[in-house]
């Protein structure tokens, strides 16, 4: 066997578990490392604190004077707590989170050393603007940028360090992160919801968009990983073979948690708990190896710090348990990929979620007023929900009789299918000058509380009610969920900026009362909604063909995707929503789109590298074995060498066709690499990559896994999709 293969495969089967024991309760250990109020209230003073919750609940600025109290405290509590260093914890475009330590040491003016901490450097930072991607808004000698305190996520210790949670901007004040669009699209749907919320409860003074993430991932033996380049510099297997027993028996999903596995989750909650974040579940998802884990949910903000930081912390913790972590959405060919549902509702500042039905007419308005309007928003923009999960990665899992497709629909269910079509034919309350009669919400009242599981679940719907929320099932497991929720909930907040402007025209030009002005607005998104609702198979080739006759988009390819973010109207829509300026958005599709040139070009690199390196010479190495082989029966038998040698020499005629097909396809793959690199045009480029250089992948794939099959088990050099996905 090959000898980094073997002692890798040594070490992982002999490798001892890795024990990890907590006994103290989740209660106890949930935000002991974090800057929570109650911690505030301990160092604050009163007046501090009370300005520090306003801006935490308002969005109002904090003083100078308060900002360098709340530092020292701060810094007193962080030390309190074993910190030594500080930083502003932030998310650029890379797709990852980034920081920078500074000590909390400094020396007087005096020549001494002490500990220093105050409001400047709580508030803001400045690192290079310019060596993030920034789209051009920033010239490699401009590199000025600033990150920016966001009070509304607490500041956490993690490794000895204070991290506090920043936007970046550049010097200008263009967004060069995924947070502050994020805020702006959560501000914007705030005031949005609040107005129509007040329709029905005038008590509502506020609404947060809410997020409960479910992170899929798989995990590996570091060791084996150690011997696949492809795995460790692309995260994902760029050949391997799928092995005789996958996830036919489905015997993986929901089955028992293997003990190394279960050490590494108990640890991850551990730290999990420590930071705040509210994991609460865990099972083993339907591939080998693969596993999932979810939280309470939460404030959307606040969850999408959560998940971005605990995607960070999961590859740390996994290689203390020599574990690999793959985030990668299709990491293996032949089984499932990674995604990350993500859940999102509306909370009322009085406790109610807005999606979730109630037990009176009145309520079941205003859920129907939410939910509908949901619906119409998705249905405007199906085409911009799409590119907001676009990239590389997703693109291989979409549609991939796993996941969702790429193509945008919304999964209501049976009854709540039956409930609209009864709202649409509904006559009293018809809109017309003769009739002025009064709605009295009677059909409105025969809707049912709608529980968590009064619905079914169709896993091949991109965006699903369930129950009292909506499940968006298409985001990637590698993403940064603040890309998909700044145009979620940007474009339900102008859907009901619209709804409202809509009603109160009707109560003032039709001299309508509210409710019926309200249904009657209802019943015309309803009339107009339903090319985007679809409760079906979404594999199915008939959807395909169906979808395209509904008018809906299918763009299978992150470039595709990625062109509707240059459309005139969406362009408008975050421009008029406060959310992205033109510049801010032309900037991120160039980011995203050159992103996803690199990262196959990369991937195309490692392959040939791959194949030139390792699967090439091991493959000559057994042929020249073989041909040795037929030389020695050729000897032995003279009169019936072809008899005895015919096993062989068909090997070596296989091998010989692979040979050349896994080089010719390598040439091919160089080739088409060198003509998408000549374009001038990213778009072009992108495209090029997308259509000529990707199915090559396909082709070389294909030669090595034959290889992979005939060639000595002893001789391959790589780890086995056997080895990485069933090793206990």
């Amino acid at each position: 066997m090959n000898k980094l293969r073997f002692q890798a495969l040594r070490d992982a089967v002999n490798r001892p578990t890795n024990s990890f024991h907590v006994e103290e309760k989740k209660s106890t250990l949930f935000e002991s490392h974090v800057f929570t109020k109650k911690a505030m209230r301990t160092f604050l003073t009163k007046q501090a604190f009370l300005e520090v919750d306003e801006a935490i609940e308002k969005g109002t600025k904090i003083t100078r004077a308060v900002s360098d109290h709340v530092a020292a405290s701060m810094k007193d509590w962080a030390m309190s707590m074993g910190a030594t260093h500080y930083t502003h914890w932030f998310q650029p475009l890379t797709g990852a989170t980034a920081e920078k330590h500074d000590a909390f040491f400094d020396i007087d003016a005096n020549g001494e050393g002490l500990e220093h901490f105050d409001g400047s450097q709580l508030v803001q930072q400045e690192p290079d603007a310019s060596s993030f991607p920034n789209g051009g808004i920033r010239n490699t000698f401009e590199a000025r940028g600033y990150t920016a305190w966001d009070p509304s996520s607490p500041a956490f210790i993690y490794d000895t360090t204070l991290c506090i949670p920043t936007i970046f901007v550049s010097y200008t004040g263009e967004a060069l992160d995924n947070k502050t669009p994020l805020l702006r699209a959560l501000s914007a749907v705030d005031v949005a919801a609040t107005q129509v919320a007040k329709y029905f409860d005038k008590n509502v003074t506020r609404v947060q968009a809410t997020l409960g993430w479910e992170q899929e991932y798989f995990l590996v033996d570091k060791a084996l990983a150690s011997t696949r380049p492809d795995i460790m510099l692309a995260g994902r297997a760029l050949v391997g073979h799928p092995p005789p027993k996958g996830q036919q028996l489905d015997d993986h999903y929901f089955g028992s948690i293997p003990n190394r596995a279960i050490n590494f989750m108990r640890e991850l909650e551990y730290n999990s708990m420590l930071l705040g974040i509210p994991v609460k579940t865990r099972h083993n998802e339907v591939a080998p190896n693969q596993f999932e884990l979810a939280p309470i949910f939460e404030e959307a903000n606040l969850a999408v710090d959560h998940n971005a930081l605990l995607m960070d912390i999961m590859g740390k913790i996994a290689s203390k348990h020599q574990f690999k972590v793959l985030l990668h959405e299709k990491p293996f060919s032949g089984i499932n990929g990674s995604g990350k549902h993500n859940n999102w509702s509306l909370l009322t500042n009085t406790g109610v979620n807005l999606l979730s039905p109630g037990k009176t007419p009145m309520s079941n308005l205003q859920f129907l007023t939410f939910f509908i309007t949901t619906i119409k928003a998705v249905q405007n923009y199906e085409s911009l929900i799409r590119s907001s999960i676009a990239s590389a990665g997703n693109d291989h899992r979409l549609g991939g009789n796993e996941a969702p497709p790429a193509i945008i629909s919304v999964f209501i269910g049976s009854q709540l299918s039956a409930v609209l079509s009864d709202l649409e034919n509904v006559s009293k309350g018809k809109l017309s000058p003769q009739e002025k009669t009064d709605l009295k919400l009677n059909v409105v009242g025969k809707i049912p509380e709608i529980l968590l599981d009064n619905t079914d679940r169709n896993r091949t719907s991109p965006f699903a009610f369930t129950g009292n929320k909506f499940e968006f099932r298409a985001v990637g497991s590698n993403q940064n969920c603040a890309i998909p929720m700044t145009v979620l909930n940007t474009i339900v907040a102008k859907q009901l900026i619209d709804f409202k402007k809509e009603v109160d025209a009707l109560i003032k030009s039709k001299k309508l009362k509210k409710d019926d002005a309200i249904f009657n607005v209802l019943r015309e998104y309803i009339k107009n909604t339903k090319n985007i609702l679809f409760d079906g198979d979404g594999y199915s080739d008939s959807w395909q063909k169906e979808a395209a006759r509904r008018g809906l988009s299918n763009l299978k390819t992150t470039p595709e995707a990625l062109r509707i973010r240059l459309d005139e109207t969406v362009i408008n829509l975050f421009d008029s929503m406060g959310v992205m300026n033109p510049v801010e958005q032309k900037a991120r599709y160039e980011i995203q789109m050159e992103q996803y040139v690199q990262r196959i070009e990369i991937e195309s690199l490692i392959l040939e590298n791959l194949v030139n390196d390792q699967i090439l010479p091991a493959s000559f190495k057994y042929q020249h074995m073989l041909i040795q082989n037929v030389e020695g029966l050729k000897h032995i038998y003279e009169k019936n060498f072809s008899k005895h040698a015919h096993v062989a020499l068909g090997s070596i005629e296989k091998i010989s066709a692979l040979l050349d097909a896994l080089n010719s396809s390598c040439d091919d793959l160089r080739d088409a690499r060198t003509k998408a690199n000549s374009m001038s045009k990213l778009d072009d480029k992108a495209q090029m990559y997308a259509s000529n250089v990707l199915p090559i992948f396909d082709t070389i794939r294909k030669a090595a896994d034959g290889l992979e099959l005939i060639i000595d088990d002893s001789s391959w050099p790589l780890a086995k999709f056997r080895e990485l996905l069933f090793l206990r």
